[in-house]
């Protein structure tokens, strides 16, 4: 595959904010992107999909419970089982949870307020569709908003998780939200499904993202999500 010719759909929801950034992400990092309607059973002969932020039906219920029941996740779930490559950002995060394609779950910050900060994190497992362009262990910055951020799991799913290296990124600088241990990010057991909840799409491009060593909003630390997937579609 040309890597210009990879296509990534993003869904939108009614209460998505972020789907534009994530297109625009997927198109700086050179794919073309694919809007898809969360009301429609049609993936569109996509090559991946990202699940964007926002507030899915107004986070009603929790976040993420009633989009994990729209006819595109009927057939995204069952795609993304076969093999389909899956970014779920913030409330997509929530709603990979909600369809049991990530285990945990999504619950309130512990602090229970809104938290709007840019935020580090490290790289655990830089062998998923969505990682392999950073090195474990490597530090980046991208921003963070959420409500509803804290991740939870019961101890004997945290242990696996840790186990099997499925933990994809951790908080460093201070917990923002209570999740626990640190986590951030999580993938499932074949490297295709990845979810966290800061938003990589707005750290792709300079005079936009975090301040970084290289100045103000210079960061584009999140570039590498997208690049990632390309990447991957290519040599797969």
């Amino acid at each position: 595959m040309a890597l210009d010719s990879a296509r990534i759909g993003v869904v939108t929801f009614p209460g998505t904010l972020d789907d534009r950034d994530a297109a625009r992400a997927v198109r700086l990092a050179g794919g073309e992107p694919v809007s898809l309607w969360h009301g429609d059973a049609d993936l569109q002969g996509v090559d991946a999909v990202v699940l964007p932020g926002g507030f899915s039906y107004g986070d009603y219920l929790r976040a993420g419970a009633i989009s994990r029941f729209a006819p595109m996740m009927d057939i995204l779930v069952d795609a993304a089982k076969g093999g389909l490559p899956v970014l779920g950002i913030c409330n997509g995060f929530q709603v990979l949870t909600e369809a049991h394609l990530l285990p945990g779950s999504m619950i309130k910050n512990d602090h229970l307020h809104f938290v709007c900060r840019d935020q580090q994190l490290r790289v655990e497992n830089a062998e998923t569709a969505w990682t392999r362009d950073y090195t474990a262990g490597q530090t980046i910055t991208v921003p963070l908003k959420n409500q509803d951020g804290q991740y939870v799991a019961d101890e004997r799913t945290l242990d696996e998780l840790e186990a099997e290296g499925r933990v994809a990124f951790r908080y460093l600088g201070g917990n923002p939200n209570g999740s626990r241990r640190d986590i951030a990010g999580v993938t499932n057991a074949a490297g295709n499904v990845v979810g966290l909840m800061p938003h990589p799409e707005h750290a792709v491009e300079k005079g936009f993202g975090p301040d970084s060593d290289d100045g103000a909003r210079a960061g584009v630390d999140g570039l590498g999500f997208f690049t990632s997937i390309l990447s991957s579609l290519v040599h797969a």
